[in-house]
């Protein structure tokens, strides 16, 4: 699955005003990329601790209690990661306040 972001990216530097750099349009982009590379590297994690958990004996197909298992286990992976980064989150706006 190709994003396209590259050819984008690329594509945006010597557009409009003459070959100026927009940076709100660089930061938009950049803020993209890194969303989609850490979804990414979530979902890389979770298949890699569920798959080790749960999968004792690769095969043509998953049984119903392995199933069963990955499905738990990748709940209770995003529901671990929501805390953390609401609770991330909330130390950030905390601290960005105090400033």
């Amino acid at each position: 699955m190709e994003s396209g972001f590259g050819s984008d990216f690329g594509s945006d530097f010597g557009s409009g005003g003459g070959g100026k750099l927009d940076p709100g349009l660089i930061m938009e982009q950049v803020k993209v990329q890194i969303a989609v590379a850490n979804a990414q590297e979530l979902l890389q994690r979770m298949t890699d601790k569920c798959f080790r958990k749960c999968i004792g004996k690769p095969g043509g197909a998953l049984d119903n209690s392995e199933q069963k298992c990955i499905a738990m286990c990748m709940d209770r992976y995003m529901d671990a990661w929501n805390t953390v980064s609401r609770a991330y989150n909330s130390r950030l706006q905390r601290e960005r306040a105090n400033m």
